[in-house]
């Protein structure tokens, strides 16, 4: 399995779009059991008492223009919440 993970400041925008993007690519191109897709965050300035924020509402609201993260085509999108980056990818 190949493992891809997208990085940003606080996991709430830039680097969710860009992993749940690559999923719907990797969806509509039927490799997403070969890929292992995350984003994380640098900081934990999204992140309080242990619990991450869910996604920006406009990046959300620009996925979802885009048909990602509706209900025909949900990827996740609903549970992310904003995580620090770790030493590990896909153990979380």
């Amino acid at each position: 399995m190949t493992g891809i993970l997208f990085v940003c400041h606080g996991n709430i925008c830039r680097s969710p779009m860009a992993e749940f993007m690559m999923k719907d690519l990797a969806k509509k191109r039927g490799c997403s059991d070969a890929l292992c897709i995350e984003s994380a965050a640098t900081t934990t300035e999204e992140i309080w008492r242990g619990k991450g924020n869910s996604i920006y509402p406009p990046a959300l609201a620009e996925l979802r223009r885009h048909g990602i993260g509706t209900q025909d085509n949900e990827l996740g999108v609903s549970a992310k919440r904003a995580r620090l980056m770790t030493g590990g990818l896909c153990q979380v």
